[in-house]
């Protein structure tokens, strides 16, 4: 069953379900790179609660006139209206105010989505409102989507897409350095509307797929996920958006092929999933990575430790040591020097005693700085001035410079 939703075999609604919660994967993770680089995550939350109002008052009016209560392009509509008015409210407080960025937000979220609330409790008291079925946009649900609302989806998500990769530039220098990005002729504040507006975007087209609560991991998670796969901003915001984009497809399939299963808490199950591998496996940032620069440094500094002690003839007693000493070649398994071991000593005791001289000379402050018992002091240093250090030292005896 679940390769049949992967495969997309289980008939045109799921299959453009799927489709539809990748774009929106897609939008959201490359979107939601930049309010990462921004170091406001936060923002995004904010406005998912502030779309809540929208919903239940663009309900009421839809009935109020005689239409279609339910009409998911009116919902978004007025989700749009609603999530615009909170982040004008937002930036009013951050910039009007002493309040900072953070207590700003928590204001206008609370008050927003308790709004929100209050309006989806006078909608189940209307007669119109008892199967409204509107509290599903709060968690996301594709359950009876209709092929124009799968549609509505996935092109809202596509647009957003285009924009966010129109504007990527702008948005990059702003976040790096706004001081730059305005000696450049940028307007700093209209990059963060356009950058704020793209999220809002996101978070109305998403709704229904994963709802206004859930939105904001599919957002952030796929930023997240990414860092830990390169240091390169361009492949940041790509990373971002595959690492979306699957999240989408796989969780929208998983939900498809388990009717009871809801899609919107899967998506990010789904997400949740990548970043936990990414933060285990990913070759320079995951934990594995760092275990294992850990322990080759652990080794390193052992067997140093045991090259220094057998120049200056003293004993190991670390059983550790002698098995990677043993391990090189360089001693016995009763800790003895072989003839590459006492070499290796007493070339790491001439650089320690060079690292000594150097750390002495007023001149190679800034070299000697670099010193941690690791580095090949051949590398901080040129040929003349290893040569002049090693003038005031006796090299000693069988070591070949």
């Amino acid at each position: 069953m679940l390769w049949q939703a992967l495969t997309l075999q289980l008939g045109y609604n799921a299959s453009l379900v799927a489709i539809g919660a990748m774009l929106l994967g897609v939008a959201a993770g490359v979107t939601g790179t930049f309010l990462f680089l921004r170091q406001r995550s936060l923002v995004s939350d904010a406005i998912s609660h502030a779309t809540l109002p929208g919903v239940g008052l663009a309900f009421i009016v839809r009935v109020a006139f005689g239409g279609e209560g339910r009409n998911l392009a009116g919902l978004l509509t007025g989700s749009a209206v609603s999530a615009a008015l909170g982040l004008l409210a937002v930036q009013w407080l951050t910039h009007r105010t002493r309040l900072a960025e953070d207590s700003a937000i928590g204001a206008v979220l609370s008050v927003f989505f308790g709004f929100g609330v209050v309006l989806l409790t006078v909608i189940q008291t209307m007669e119109s409102g008892r199967q409204a079925g509107l509290d599903s946009l709060l968690l996301g649900s594709t359950a009876g989507m209709l092929r124009a609302d799968a549609l509505l989806i996935a092109v809202g998500g596509a647009l957003t897409l285009t924009a966010t990769l129109i504007l990527r530039r702008p948005m990059i220098a702003v976040a790096f350095d706004e001081g730059y990005a305005a000696a450049r002729g940028l307007s700093v504040r209209a990059v963060d509307v356009a950058t704020m507006g793209l999220v809002m975007a996101v978070t109305v087209v998403g709704l229904k797929v994963v709802g206004l609560i859930l939105i904001v991991a599919l957002l952030i998670i796929p930023p997240v996920t990414a860092r830990f796969w390169t240091d390169k901003t361009e492949r940041v915001w790509l990373l971002a958006g595959v690492f979306g984009g699957l999240s989408g497809y796989v969780g929208a399939a998983i939900s498809a092929s388990a009717p009871d299963l809801p899609t919107g808490p899967i998506i990010v199950l789904s997400s949740f999933a990548a970043f936990v591998l990414s933060l285990l496996l990913a070759p320079n940032r995951g934990v594995l990575a760092s275990v294992l620069t850990h322990l080759a440094f652990q080794r390193r500094v052992h067997i140093r430790q045991g090259l220094l002690a057998m120049a200056q003839g003293q004993p190991i007693y670390e059983r550790y040591t002698i098995r990677l000493l043993k391990r090189e070649g360089l001693a016995r398994a009763d800790g003895v020097a072989t003839d590459p071991g006492r070499a290796r000593a007493a070339k790491a005791l001439l650089d320690e005693r060079r690292w000594q001289i150097l750390r002495s000379m007023p001149d190679q402050e800034s070299a000697a700085a670099l010193y941690d018992g690791m580095r090949p002091i051949e590398s901080v240093v040129t040929t003349d001035q290893l040569a002049e250090i090693d003038t005031k030292i006796g090299h000693p005896k069988g070591v070949t410079p």
